[in-house]
């Protein structure tokens, strides 16, 4: 994952208009998005509306329906932390229980030392779970230990950024 720009309309419109011939072209134009200014502007409901010949209600009703979309730039790093059956078969609850206790992390709850800790709903990698998604990477076999690393190195990227 790349480091979130600040919003630029001419750099939307780019991304924009790179995609809008594509199959269903709203969700790979918003993931665009979303990876270039690492949220998607409210501004740009109306440029992708009029791109796709669609309607602003459509456009915004996609970004609120998918968890994924933020609205707001963020505010620090963000891990994502699967909560799905293969994972919690292999102790996702008790490590999200770990990381609350340990570090003071409420899980979906906000930013904690500029780290958000959110659920995610399988990440794809069920066999080595316990699973976390930070900055595109997928980390597996996560242990108490192990998820407090990749925690304690989200904070400090997350304090290099600011």
């Amino acid at each position: 994952m790349t480091v979130p720009v600040a919003w630029d309309e001419n750099l939307a419109v780019e991304l924009i208009t790179e995609r809008s011939a594509l199959e269903g072209a709203m969700l790979p134009i918003l993931h665009a998005l979303q990876e270039k200014f690492g949220y998607v502007d409210s501004r740009a409901v109306a440029i992708v509306a009029n791109t796709l010949n669609v309607s602003r209600a459509e456009v915004f009703g996609t970004i609120s329906f998918y968890h994924d979309f933020k609205r707001q730039p963020p505010l620090g790093r963000t891990i994502k932390l699967c909560r799905a059956e293969a994972c919690q078969a292999r102790g996702a609850e008790e490590l999200a229980a770990h990381l609350e206790n340990s570090e003071g992390v409420q899980i979906d709850g906000g930013y904690h030392n500029g780290v958000r800790v959110e659920t995610a709903f399988c990440l794809g990698n069920c066999a080595l779970g316990p699973n976390a998604l930070f900055d595109g990477d997928i980390f597996g076999k996560l242990d108490p230990q192990s998820l407090s690393e990749l925690y304690a190195a989200a904070s400090r990227k997350a304090g290099a950024r600011q």
